[in-house]
């Protein structure tokens, strides 16, 4: 069984799996290519023709957005100068107040996106400025996680943990705070 999948710096990770996969044996190639994705619409009795390989199982081809997302925030933070990896306590101090101040100003001007002030009647919703506003708030988000040693991965497995959590709570009724709930994540 094959299966392609693509890293953060778009190198492309071919898993096959022989019929000696029943003992865990499996090779995994790296090719470094230039395309992003392809269409795997083309594949006809599991062989895509447009592949720089053959291929002869259906194959799922897709990019890992979140993880693009950090790649991309990790190269912006080098290129303003901020190096997050291996990072002491102290610094990781100081870059979790420094996102977390940076989110709050964000947040700051999301609200003023939208018509808050009850007394004044010439406000509008600015829903193009409050997007933005968003994606300013994701940039320091993703910062933040790798601030904190997070991956991709990491990221998604705790939200998928903590959204399992808050959909008990809610089965509960949420009517007591307990926080050993949320340990595990």
């Amino acid at each position: 069984m094959g299966t392609i999948s693509f890293l953060p710096d778009l190198r492309l990770v071919i898993s096959y799996w022989s019929k000696f996969s029943k003992f865990g044996i499996g090779l995994t190639f790296v090719l470094e290519l230039k395309a992003k994705s392809w269409d795997i619409s083309k594949i006809k009795g599991g062989v895509n023709p447009d592949l720089p390989f053959p291929c002869y199982r259906p194959i799922t081809v897709a990019m890992d957005k979140l993880a693009e997302i950090f790649s991309m925030q990790a190269e912006l933070n080098r290129r303003i100068g901020v190096e997050l990896e291996g990072l002491d306590e102290e610094g990781k101090t100081k870059w979790v107040l420094n996102y977390t101040r940076a989110m709050q100003q964000e947040l700051a001007e999301l609200i003023d996106s939208v018509p808050w002030k009850w007394w004044a009647k010439y406000q509008n919703f600015d829903e193009q400025n409050a997007k933005v506003e968003v994606v300013d708030l994701f940039h320091f988000l993703v910062s933040l996680a790798q601030v904190l040693g997070m991956s991709p991965d990491d990221v998604y497995d705790a939200y998928v943990k903590k959204n399992k959590v808050n959909h008990e709570r809610q089965e509960t009724g949420y009517a007591t705070k307990d926080e050993d709930d949320s340990r595990h994540i």
